[in-house]
């Protein structure tokens, strides 16, 4: 049987790359503009191999009962890793995914087929005009990891997308975004503030580096009307690889500190990442 080989492809919005992974046998990493953006075990789903990527699926895995079915709406696609985790560990959820790069969305699903079975809707279109016309509390957790280039775009920043984000949310429902920011944290602390305009209880989960100001580097938000079960998450983030801490109460609200919420008219993209943040060996 021939080893599997590297895929390039010129996308809607850069070029995208397929690397396999030498240590594992269906194992796939996706870059974009040499940006490391989703890793994929097509035999192991539930293989979740970048950090960031982890917090947000131990966050989905404290989200009501354990294996019980979700609706999650997806914004930002990449390869598709958290719909396929959440497809593994709790079957019979419905998901949608929206996608802005339709030639990224061909990619992906040529050489990296989703389950059978699995229900997940892909939709090519732009993530926050999607989710105004998406239905009233219609999702149980909505999860943005929505880059434009390495940035995360300023549409997906203001108090008038948050409160869209919680109107398609159940009144159980947890938000959750991969964010990403360095000291002195003006990008990350406004998006908190953001966020505590419009929903009661915030989390943040991150490594004590970043907290620190030590590094660039990504930080997940959770948000929602009640009580998040940090308890459980400081559990299993602390047994990870590389270990996080989860942010919550005055903690939260002493990082935050004086910031305001972020307009529309003045939303900003996050900061640029130093040369070699999100790079690969």
């Amino acid at each position: 049987m021939s080893e599997p080989i590297p895929v390039m492809r010129d996308v809607d919005h850069g070029t995208a790359k397929l690397m396999p992974d030498v240590d594992r046998k269906r194992a796939w990493l996706l870059t974009v503009d040499g940006a490391p953006q989703s890793y994929v075990d097509l035999d192991e789903p539930a293989y979740l191999e970048f950090e960031y990527v982890r917090r947000l699926g131990h966050v989905l895995d404290t989200v009501g009962e354990p294996g019980r079915p979700l609706d999650v709406l997806h914004l930002g696609g990449g390869a598709l890793t958290l719909p396929r985790y959440v497809a593994a560990t709790r079957p019979g959820s419905r998901q949608q995914v929206v996608e802005m790069d339709q030639g990224l969305v061909d990619l992906v699903v040529e050489h990296l087929p989703l389950p059978a079975g699995a229900a997940i809707q892909l939709h090519t279109a732009d993530a926050r005009a999607w989710l105004e016309s998406a239905p009233t509390d219609s999702a149980d957790v909505l999860v943005a990891d929505v880059f434009g280039g390495t940035r995360i775009p300023a549409q997906f920043t203001s108090v008038a997308y948050a409160r869209e984000a919680d109107r398609v949310l159940r009144d159980d429902g947890v938000y959750l975004a991969n964010l990403a920011d360095a000291a002195p944290f003006a990008f990350l602390r406004s998006q908190l503030a953001t966020f505590a305009a419009v929903f009661e209880e915030l989390a943040l989960i991150a490594e004590p580096a970043v907290l620190r100001g030590r590094r660039f580097g990504n930080a997940v938000l959770i948000a929602a009307h009640h009580p998040v079960n940090t308890a459980a998450l400081t559990r299993l983030t602390a047994a990870d690889a590389f270990p996080a801490r989860v942010e919550h109460g005055a903690a939260l609200r002493d990082f935050m500190g004086e910031a305001r919420p972020v307009r529309d008219e003045d939303a900003v993209p996050s900061p640029e990442p130093p040369e070699g943040a999100f790079g690969i060996g």
